[in-house]
Formats: C-alpha cells, structure tokens, sequence
C-alpha cells in the first residue's frame, strides 16, 4: 500500500486564512492610528473658458503640519479631492489674491518672506504668473 502525503485540505485552509485574518485587522486597526489630513478650501474661481477651476487651500494633518496656502487646477466644477496634487505650496496663511487674466494664465501673490515649497511655473498648459 503506498503512503499518504495529502495534507488535508482543512489544516491548509486554517494555516492560511488565520494569519491572513490577523494580519488583515492588524492593518485596519493601524490605519485609524494615523492622522488624517483635513483640507478647507479657501477660493474657488473657474478658468473663463470654463475648463478648469483654480482652487486655492490648506491641509492640516495634525501637530506636525505647518501653516500653508496651496493652489491646485481641478475639471471645472469637480470637488477637490484629499490627494490634489498643488502647482503652488507655500509655508504660511496668505491671501494669493488669485485672478485668471485669460483662458491660459493665471496672477498669483505670494507674501514676501513666505515659505516656498513648490512653485510651477505652469500646470496644464496654463502660465502661473507670481507677484
């Protein structure tokens, strides 16, 4: 009679769907360990060709994010989503003053002495203009 080397189908479900269970809620309860990050919108203006809105915001991610201004391109009349990656950082509270001075450009102002983290010079073909 030849051995049996069938490892039975129960024992193998049991050793892999345990772990993965543990480890699947260890990850959920990690992630409601992190900070989440709150954005507020400050201005919103559509581009005059109604493509684009220029949104300018901040995010606050709790004690270790600074004050910042951000301004970011979103498709006319969508929300901005958590992830809205900003053409323009800036590491204070400020009023950009933003203004669409045609189709494809934009005047932003930044404060002087503000801190600048990010500063394109355009975002989807469109000029920034700093002042």
């Amino acid at each position: 009679m030849a051995p049996n080397n069938k490892f039975p189908l129960r024992t193998l479900l049991a050793l892999t769907t345990i772990p993965a269970l543990l480890v699947g809620g260890l990850l959920w309860y990690a992630s409601s360990l992190l900070p989440s990050c709150q954005t507020t919108q400050h201005a919103r203006l559509p581009s005059p060709d109604s493509n684009f809105d220029l949104v300018i915001f901040s995010r606050d991610c709790g004690a270790t994010t600074g004050f910042n201004t951000q301004a970011a391109l979103i498709p006319n009349g969508d929300s901005l989503p958590d992830d809205a990656a900003s053409f323009l950082s800036i590491g204070a509270t400020a009023d950009l003053a933003p203004r669409w001075t045609g189709p494809t450009s934009i005047t932003l102002t930044i404060p002087p002495g503000a801190q600048i983290y990010r500063q394109d010079d355009s975002v989807a073909g469109i000029a920034v203009i700093y002042r």
